[in-house]
């Protein structure tokens, strides 16, 4: 067994204090409609959430990014899901996403409007899939910036879809939608008198559209957002940034501009601790070509296969103590707690980084 997964196994307590473990996880939290999600946690009886419980209890982050948990305006979800771990987090923070929010247009140019494809960002009803921090460290809500309305169209370098150049779906639609999907967030913890900044987002799938390449181009941007917050165009540059959440892409194989994770990956002022697992390791598929260790996805069965779609990309300025994805080995005891197709939380992955925690 490697060293990171005998890391892995130690709770909060049993771990330096000063290390801070930061991680990020895609759990399929979102449910067919509102109050889905807190009638399912509040039940007990949802083997998923379980799996995904067991998986939170595991890894014991200190701060925690989900990316795809349904919204509800009192937090009640995700103060429920908290309430359920072995030690809750004391500090919690979500806001309104764009996923769900209907437009009136037709966004995705199909010819009707009302859709799931037809709001802000995909979703089937407001909230559907949003995002969430929980932490055992203080967040100022008040300080939060909310990158979520930015227009795609004020984005720096932004490529907008056309479609036999004329501007897809409609240049009504361009000139009100937000470049992200989901939610853009860049939230401030305080950790021992110091600022660590989560640059949170949870971006849309590069594909299911058409010639125009509308959601490869929008996955693109969201990306490119974060270079322009990084590169002082959009307001100060946060401190100690740590770009974190799911991207859905990756630099070497599936769908979308490769190019764009790869460029966020080669950035001289973020570091990438290319967490690993054994679990990832031994699923690789025969036809990719990028390291299966680093794969944080399992669309073995159907799809584009394993994929590293999730990310923990720290501040250079920060020290990296260790790093993993939480898929264990088919030996592994822990993999019980993916249930016995290594699949009872969902395809993705938990994928955590431990920082040494910065002197003030």
């Amino acid at each position: 067994m490697r060293v990171a997964a005998l890391v892995l196994l130690l709770p909060p307590a049993a771990r330096a204090e000063t290390t801070i473990r930061i991680a990020t996880y895609a759990a399929p939290l979102s449910r067919d409609g509102p109050g889905l999600l807190l009638r399912d946690i509040l039940s007990g009886e949802d083997p998923q959430i379980t799996a995904i419980l067991g998986v939170i209890d595991h890894v014991a982050p200190d701060v925690l990014v989900l990316t795809d948990i349904d919204y509800d305006a009192g937090g009640a979800a995700l103060a429920a899901l908290s309430d359920r771990l072995q030690h809750p987090y004391p500090y919690r923070f979500t806001a309104a996403p764009n996923a769900g929010r209907q437009t009136g247009l037709d966004v995705d140019g199909n010819g009707r409007t009302g859709e799931a494809r037809d709001a802000l960002g995909y979703g089937r009803f407001f909230g559907d899939g949003g995002m969430a921090v929980l932490s055992r460290y203080p967040i100022d809500a008040t300080k939060v910036r909310d990158l979520t309305p930015t227009l795609w169209r004020d984005v720096p370098g932004a490529v907008l879809p056309t479609l036999d150049g004329a501007p897809f779906p409609s240049q009504q639609v361009l000139d009100v939608l937000p470049v992200s999907s989901a939610s853009h967030w860049i939230v401030p913890v305080e950790i021992g008198g110091v600022t660590l900044s989560l640059l949170a987002f949870s971006a849309t799938s590069p594909v299911f559209d058409g010639p125009e390449d509308f959601n490869g181009l929008r996955n693109r941007d969201e990306l490119r957002l974060w270079e322009a917050v990084l590169d002082g165009a959009m307001g100060p540059v946060p401190e100690r940034p740590i770009l974190i959440g799911n991207a859905n892409v990756e630099p070497f194989d599936g769908d979308g501009l490769r190019d764009g994770i790869a460029e966020v990956l080669a950035r001289p002022d973020l570091q990438d601790p290319a967490p690993r697992s054994e679990g990832g390791e031994q699923a690789a598929n025969p036809d990719h070509h990028g390291d299966p260790a680093l794969d944080t996805a399992d669309w073995s069965d159907d799809g584009p296969g394993n994929l590293r779609v999730s990310y923990v990309l720290p501040a250079r300025a920060l020290t990296v103590v260790d790093a993993g994805v939480f898929w264990p080995a088919p030996d592994d005891p822990a993999a019980g707690l993916l249930g016995d197709d290594q699949r009872a939380a969902g395809p993705h992955h938990l994928v955590w980084v431990d920082l040494r925690q910065p002197a003030p």
